[in-house]
């Protein structure tokens, strides 16, 4: 918060220099925190000691700026601007300005003496009512030193401020920062004249950022999953408003969908408040909070993020009216199957998936294939539905998948048991050697500090690898209903509904259709099946792993006969 104060001079006295009574004085007051303006009342005592010097010096005190909750160690200040400004008029409105102390004016040495000579140049000078120092070159150097030592003080300041934010964040405590939707700050200790507050749930505004996450995994149930803009105009169309009553944007939304502090994870100290550049990860500070999306929720929306961000996938592939946009590949090159469209001579139109590198480069590039376009969709759709989407289809890939991570599980166990030894081991040495130097059978020498800092090393890297395990989700088993009605679900939904809707369906499992000359493969993740499965029977598309992990025989659906091709038959 700024304010100014201009007085206009009565008098159209021209500069002098010295101290006579003819000089126009202008004030300028600062405080740097608002514990400094509100508690501490710095201001208004700068104010008075500021006036009563320029009662005695005999100056007329011309003009007033106060600046407030602003730091000095740079001149992004606007009341200080405009002081600056006004200064250097043609008109000569001030023949000094008058501040409580050198370091209300700046804490930056070289910048000071930057803007004392741009106000010299306008015949202005700067006086320190506590630092009273002339113009000889003994007193100059005098005032650069007071600018070091103020520049050092604030850089002290700060370090030490940082050094505090990051402990209490470390004990879990709010720093002060914006709270983000969905969460409120509560008091939880006092002490002395500070409050400690933590991050609560608001059990209002947590309803709205689950409904957000909600829409675009699943939609609102009229459509497929909704993309950030369009749930964005859903959420103003419904009347939904951010905390400080105002419309939500797009760049809000996509904010509350990527802020990792929903599951529970507050960073703090990740960027430089100055620059916004971010900081190494060893200096990030986790903050438990409360969770209000599951982290497999959050992931997968992570995951649907990248997927659908207009860098990566096209927004036609996503919401296009075209079902197989994006998925269909030829299977020659490995190119995009396109739409193209033909008129016959009675006038109806025919359109075709067509090879887009045929199209562009000819045949050199491939050979190409075209295949009618409803004929591929509904191969597509009739096969996933009688084949991929039946439980029993489903409980065998899943079984085989169970079957793999129960071996990775084995393998897992192993290594937690190997750590744990490590781990124990090492700690069972440093306790013999501490016992050792108590009991004084040793001296601490060099040797022996290099020997418990090796074994310190090697017990918490055993202790970190086994965080790391702990904390990996363990996929939980899916029951037969589970199954069921994902498949009934799935079947109904990929066959009927608009088409944006049904391809939502379709990419949540599917991650490519091959377009061969007598074959068509649907190719998916056996990972992603159970995911989207597990996920509420309507997870997104996910970041697509390019193993062909669920086709049993390098095929997304078994033959009848085993003589037959591996593929679904075109």
């Amino acid at each position: 918060m700024t304010k100014s104060r201009v007085r206009r001079s009565k008098t159209s006295s021209a500069s002098v220099t010295g101290e006579s009574a003819a000089q126009r004085a202008c004030g300028y007051y600062r405080a740097s925190t608002s514990r400094q303006v509100e508690v501490e009342l710095t201001i208004p005592s700068q104010m008075r000691a500021v006036q009563a010097y320029c009662e005695r010096k005999g100056w007329e005190l011309a003009g007033e700026f106060v600046e407030q909750g602003a730091t000095a160690t740079d001149d992004n200040r606007p009341e200080f601007q405009k002081m600056i400004e006004r200064a250097c008029d043609d008109d000569h409105p001030y023949d000094v300005i008058v501040v409580y102390a050198f370091s209300r004016f700046f804490r930056d040495g070289f910048t000071m003496e930057m803007y004392i000579r741009k106000l010299a140049k306008a015949g202005v000078r700067l006086v320190s009512i506590t630092q009273e120092l002339g113009d000889d070159p003994a007193q100059v150097m005098m005032r650069q030193i007071i600018g070091l030592f103020d520049e050092y003080q604030s850089r002290e300041n700060g370090k030490h401020v940082r050094k505090a934010l990051i402990e209490n964040a470390r004990q879990g405590f709010y720093n002060g920062s914006p709270i983000p939707l969905g969460y409120k700050s509560v008091e939880v200790e006092k002490r002395g004249a500070r409050i400690k507050k933590k991050l609560a749930i608001d059990a209002v505004e947590a309803e709205t950022v689950k409904l957000i996450f909600r829409l675009y995994r699943q939609g609102d149930g009229t459509s497929g999953p909704l993309g950030v803009k369009k749930l964005t105009s859903w959420l103003n169309e419904r009347g939904y408003r951010t905390r400080r009553g105002a419309r939500f944007g797009v760049a809000t939304v996509h904010g509350i969908l990527s802020n990792p502090i929903y599951m529970g994870q507050w960073v703090f100290n990740k960027r430089d408040s100055r620059t916004l550049k971010q900081k190494p990860a060893h200096e990030h500070v986790t903050v438990e909070v409360p969770v209000i999306i599951p982290s497999a929720e959050f992931e997968t929306v992570a995951a649907a993020l990248k997927t659908r961000d207009p860098r990566v996938t096209s927004p036609r592939v996503v919401t296009g009216p075209i079902l197989l946009t994006g998925i269909a590949t030829c299977a020659g090159c490995d190119g995009a199957m396109t739409l193209r469209t033909g008129t016959s001579s009675t006038g109806k139109v025919h359109k075709y998936y067509t090879c887009s590198t045929c199209a562009r480069q000819g045949k050199t590039g491939c050979k190409g294939r075209s295949v009618p376009m409803d004929k591929l969709d509904t191969i597509v759709v009739e096969n996933l539905a009688e084949r991929l989407f039946q439980p029993e289809r489903l409980k065998t890939i899943l079984g085989k998948l169970a079957e793999r991570r129960s071996e990775q599980a084995a393998e897992v166990d192993q290594r937690v048991s190997t750590l744990r030894s490590e781990q124990t081991a090492a700690e069972d040495k440093l306790k013999r050697l501490y016992a050792m130097v108590e009991n004084g059978l040793t001296e601490m020498d060099d040797i022996l500090k290099d020997r418990i800092a090796a074994l310190k090393v090697e017990r918490d890297r055993a202790k970190d690898a086994l965080e790391r395990i702990k904390t990996r989700p363990r996929a939980h088993a899916i029951d037969a209903r589970a199954i069921e009605r994902f498949g009934s679900l799935m079947r109904e939904n990929i066959a009927s509904g608009p088409i944006p809707f049904r391809k939502a369906y379709i990419r949540s499992v599917v991650e490519r259709v091959e377009v061969d000359d007598r074959a068509i493969r649907i190719v998916g993740d056996r990972a992603t099946l159970e995911q989207a499965i597990a996920g509420g029977q309507n997870a997104n598309p996910g970041v697509r792993s390019f193993v062909r992990k669920w086709r049993a025989r390098k095929d997304s659906n078994l033959r009848p006969s085993e003589s037959k091709s591996d593929a679904l038959s075109s």
